[in-house]
C-alpha cells in the first residue's frame, strides 16, 4: 500500500512541476504577444508616416530608412510569431499530460468502494 501512496505522492510533485511550466509558457506567451502587438504597431505607424523614420538603438533614436524598417519589422513579426507558435504548442501538450496524470491520481485518491 506504501508503495501505491509513494506513487501517488510522485505523480502530485509531478503535477506542481507541470503547473509551474505552464505558468512560465503562459508568462513568455504573454511576453511575445506584447512584443506582436509593439511591432504591429510600428508597422501600423509606418504605412501611415509621410516624414523621417526613426528607431532606437540602445537608448537613441537614429534615423532609418523607412523600407529597411519595414522589412526588419517584418522579419521580427514573423520571428514572434513562430515563437507564439511553438510556446503555445509546448503549453498545449503540457496541460494535456497534466490533465491526463491528474485524472489518474484523482482516481487513486477516491475511497475504494
Amino acid at each position: 500500500m506504501s508503495d501505491v501512496k509513494k506513487e501517488t505522492e510522485q505523480k502530485i510533485a509531478q503535477l506542481q512541476m507541470m503547473e509551474q511550466n505552464i505558468q512560465t509558457f503562459m508568462m513568455q506567451r504573454q511576453n511575445f504577444q506584447a512584443q506582436q502587438l509593439e511591432v504591429d504597431n510600428a508597422l501600423k505607424e509606418l504605412e501611415i508616416s509621410k516624414g523621417d523614420c526613426y528607431k532606437m538603438v540602445g537608448s537613441i533614436m537614429v534615423a532609418a530608412d523607412k523600407d529597411k524598417l519595414k522589412k526588419d519589422l517584418e522579419s521580427r513579426k514573423e520571428i514572434v510569431e513562430l515563437r507564439l507558435k511553438n510556446i503555445k504548442k509546448q503549453e498545449d501538450s503540457i496541460k494535456e499530460k497534466a490533465e491526463k496524470l491528474q485524472s489518474e491520481v484523482i482516481k487513486e485518491l477516491k475511497p475504494a468502494k
